[in-house]
């Protein structure tokens, strides 16, 4: 089961800093969603407020159609640097989810042997996660916050540190992991073509304060994605977006889809 995510007229500020302004739309139940914008445009403050680790100084956020009034196991966040506790074992790090919302110890294992087996880790289950890559790493983090069964998964640039290799095999695993599990993704890229090979749906924030500037649905199968040449306009719209919202915008990792 999913949950869909919707901001109408959500605005955010930090004393009489102005962070996000009327910032409206909607996440269908099911789809991945991505939000593309340069550093600075409030796309972390928005995984923030979907979280429930903020509240909203104007306007609304809800998940299943009920505000947003706090953390919820349903809604997990997954950081770009994982945030796994290096002091625990790889198994210590799933389970600990679990334990912090009261599942009985005896039902802990399966639990977290079965989604070690999907993320690919159950080999290291006992080693340390500092003993890790940082890919293997980010498997940790994304076992940890499935283990939970959410119906939402925030995802904020997971990926952004990881050498290219790494980064397209966690893409193509994660495209796996949700088709199974049908959880909502918003996730958070300043990659332009990452979005592009990901995403239901790309959303553009612009900065001053952040809004969302423009959404647009990517039809092309997955599968054929990679030099697609429908994918050739999108991709030189959302550049040219990027760059009037964001004039200093740098993508990093850039490489062209066709």
């Amino acid at each position: 089961m999913s949950l869909d995510v919707g901001f109408r007229d959500t605005g955010y500020s930090v004393n009489s800093a102005r962070i996000l302004r009327g910032l409206t739309f909607s996440v269908e139940a099911g789809r991945f969603a991505c939000i593309i914008g340069a550093s600075g445009s409030g796309k972390s403050t928005l995984l923030s407020l979907a979280a429930g680790l903020i509240s909203p100084t104007e306007g609304a956020v809800t998940v299943g159609g009920n505000p947003v009034s706090g953390v919820d196991p349903r809604v997990q966040l997954v950081f770009q640097s994982g945030a796994v506790f290096p002091w625990l074992s790889v198994r210590e790090n799933v389970e600990f989810g679990l334990r912090s919302t009261g599942v009985p110890a005896a039902l802990r294992p399966a639990e977290v042997d079965g989604y070690l087996r999907l993320v690919g880790l159950e080999r290291v289950a006992d080693g340390r996660v500092h003993e890790l890559s940082g890919g293997m790493a980010q498997r940790v983090a994304l076992a940890r916050a499935l283990v939970l069964q959410p119906q939402v998964l925030l995802m904020d640039e997971p990926f952004s540190a990881l050498d290219a290799i790494t980064r397209t095999t966690l893409q193509v695993e994660l495209i796996r992991l949700w088709r199974e599990t049908s959880v909502t993704i918003i996730f958070v890229t300043h990659n332009l073509r990452e979005a592009l090979l990901l995403a239901d749906d790309i959303h553009l924030m612009a900065s001053g304060p952040g809004r969302i500037d423009g959404s647009w649905t990517v039809t092309v199968p997955r599968a054929e994605r990679e030099h697609h040449p429908e994918l050739r306009p999108l991709e030189a719209e959302l550049r040219e977006r990027l760059h009037l919202a964001h004039p200093d915008y740098e993508p990093k990792n850039h490489r062209a889809t066709g």
